[in-house]
């Protein structure tokens, strides 16, 4: 198994400041800092789950969700990259008050938190709802 290395980089998913770096090189930093990023970097995937988290709130459904596609590659680019990424998808996650959810490449759904393992999340998150979910034009994405 190969050894965790902070120091490791590969592909570049958020544009990480200077300032943020050295930071981060030198210790922890603020989660406040890191999700500005995520902000600034993917604004995209940002402002969908920001939307749904105030759909949410503001309403007494179980959980909100995005059924239409992106408009662009791009930022169903940002949406992959948001959610594919532990660090990214649980700060978001934390700085919402959410419970993310995936499906298809561009549906995500937002849960109160005390919904992971209830009913209605783990139907949204099963292998059924996948399969049921799927069509030909998520094929490519």
């Amino acid at each position: 198994m190969a050894a965790f290395r902070p120091e490791a980089r590969g592909g570049e998913t958020l544009d990480v400041s200077p300032k943020l770096l050295a930071e981060a090189e030198h210790g922890d930093i603020r989660e406040e800092d890191f999700v500005d990023t995520v902000r600034t970097s993917l604004p995209y995937a940002y402002d969908l789950i920001a939307s749904l988290a105030t759909e949410l709130r503001e309403g007494t459904a179980d959980f909100t969700d995005n059924q239409p596609p992106p408009p662009s590659e791009q930022e169903r680019g940002q949406l992959l990259r948001a959610l594919a990424s532990d660090a990214i998808r649980g700060s978001l996650e934390r700085h919402f008050g959410v419970t993310l959810a995936f499906q298809n490449c561009h549906r995500v759904a937002a849960f109160r938190p005390e919904a992971r393992g209830g009913e209605t999340y783990r139907r949204f998150t099963s292998v059924r709802s996948q399969v049921l979910n799927q069509s030909p034009e998520f094929r490519d994405c």
